[in-house]
């Protein structure tokens, strides 16, 4: 690619697996769902944004759905221990094989 080309980064993303301990529950159209994983973006501004996934807690076969992350401590360290993690493996990157 050439130098001269502007690379346009618009988020870069990491999904984070919730750890059992801190998963939690919350509801959509009187269904109740388990929170479940994390997606993290960093923003070309450099601010996060994070949502939480999860599927109903019933089971089933239901949508995976978003909700907002709660500011909850725990989980703001998640974010930044996955955050860390994943620079690390983006450091030791050596390129498309």
């Amino acid at each position: 690619m050439s130098s001269d080309v502007a690379v346009d980064v618009s988020a870069l993303a990491i999904n984070v697996t919730i750890p059992e301990e801190l998963r939690w529950a919350d509801s959509r159209r009187g269904e109740e769902f388990t929170l479940t994983t994390l997606n993290v973006r960093l923003l070309p501004d450099g601010h996060l944004a994070a949502k939480a996934y999860g599927r109903p807690t019933g089971g089933g076969r239901g949508s995976y759905v978003s909700f907002p992350m709660p500011s909850r401590p725990e989980l703001v360290a998640l974010v930044d221990e996955a955050a860390t993690r994943a620079a690390a493996l983006w450091a030791a990157h050596r390129g498309l094989r």
